[in-house]
């Protein structure tokens, strides 16, 4: 059996901050990471090859024979033939990239080397792929429907309360052992709704698919969901929403807006906090980009908010059409912050000054605290690579 290897590739730049702390495969795109897709689709385990500086908690596990995928590529029947079908040492090709390679265990130390040459297969299928962060808003709201088939395929619902009201198809509701919703709208009639293991949808909650919540996550009291919206584990989200992600014991738990946006994982947005997600001269929207050090253009006219992990934002925080907050930030005032908030920043419109490495540890851990979990050292080494990694930015 192939041992599955997902590889991050040479333009991870382009998805920082995300990048900062896991790699592109851990992604939520939908309701479930990149990763996980794979899983099931390949019915196997996976490792990671990952910028070295979060080897340590996610490491590469190596075989005899490897398979070998890019990471941001989103599983289909049809790739998946192509990719189990590669000879040994032979990489598939889109657009002159390699989404993915079946290389010996010899040859492996020189995949991504640019001076070794492998057989090649030009990919045939269509090719679903994220390279930069505007593509995860633009494929949320398919890969919300596309998962929902691959986690509910020949299985069956748990009961829905009959104090709901269902708005189109009900077996386009699914609910995971746990999960409970009392009093709530649910309309599918353009796309599912999915409840994850022990969720809850609380009374007068409207919700519009497409849409997944994770395992343990709750939609709060009079919620206005649009569709395209996923939550990873833990989330609490409440307010007003469309095609946003929450990654993962985030909290957005007040009124106030989210649109077109994608949150990391351990944020809290304070009440009445609140995105702008359109231009008001509708005019194509601009995001920083790592890679080349400035803003460029998205492709979109929809693009709200990109948040790092472990970053918060206090009550009645605005934030502008196309904004960057990195890792670890702590925003907070009146007015509109930059469009650009570099990683461990403290502050607002007013200005910015550089968060404190320790002092943001300890507000994280104190966040973790309440959910039983700790800062682990692996995980403090991956916020100190980030600190140092955007102080360049800081100024």
């Amino acid at each position: 059996m192939l041992n599955i290897i997902l590889f991050d590739g040479k333009k991870r730049d382009h998805l920082l901050p995300l990048a900062y702390t896991r790699p592109i495969a851990s992604f939520r795109v939908g309701i479930l990471t990149i990763a996980e897709k794979w899983e099931k689709y390949l019915q196997g385990a996976i490792s990671y090859h990952t910028s070295p500086h979060l080897e340590r908690k996610f490491p590469m596990v190596s075989s005899q024979q490897n398979l070998l995928i890019y990471g941001g590529l989103l599983p289909s029947e049809n790739i998946l033939k192509e990719i189990l079908a590669l000879d040994t040492n032979t990489v598939l090709h889109h657009m002159g990239e390699i989404i993915a390679a079946n290389i010996d265990l010899t040859n492996l130390p020189d995949f991504n080397s640019e001076e070794k040459e492998f057989k090649a297969n030009e990919a045939k299928s269509q090719v679903l792929i994220i390279k930069t962060l505007p593509d995860i808003i633009r494929l949320q709201g398919s890969q919300i429907t596309a998962d929902f088939e691959l986690l509910t395929k020949n299985r069956i619902s748990a009961k829905l309360s009959d104090s709901n009201r269902v708005i189109g198809q009900k077996d386009k509701i699914f609910l995971e052992p746990g999960a409970k919703a009392e009093c709530a709208i649910f309309n599918t009639e353009s796309g599912p709704i999915y409840l994850g293991k022990d969720s809850e949808v609380m009374e007068g909650a409207m919700i519009r698919g497409p849409f997944g919540l994770g395992d343990h996550a709750a939609i709060k009291m009079g919620s206005k969901i649009y569709p395209n919206v996923s939550t990873g584990p833990h989330c609490k989200l409440g307010g007003e929403a469309g095609n946003s992600v929450l990654y993962a014991f985030t909290n957005k738990g007040h009124e106030g807006y989210l649109g077109d946006s994608y949150i990391g994982e351990w944020c809290n947005l304070g009440a009445d906090t609140n995105t702008s997600n359109l231009k008001n001269n509708y005019a194509e929207v601009k995001l920083w980009d790592y890679q080349s050090g400035r803003f460029a253009l998205t492709g979109l006219q929809f693009c709200g908010l990109i948040m790092g992990d472990h970053s918060k934002a206090g009550i009645n925080t605005m934030f502008n059409t196309g904004t960057v907050v990195g890792v670890g930030c702590n925003i907070f005032g009146d007015g509109y912050p930059r469009n650009f908030i570099p990683s461990f920043s403290w502050g607002g419109a007013a200005g910015l000054t550089s968060y404190s490495i320790d002092k943001a540890f300890e507000a994280s851990n104190a966040m973790m605290t309440r959910r039983g979990l700790s800062l682990t050292e692996e995980e403090k080494n991956i916020l100190s690579y980030t600190w140092e990694a955007d102080k360049q930015w800081r100024k």
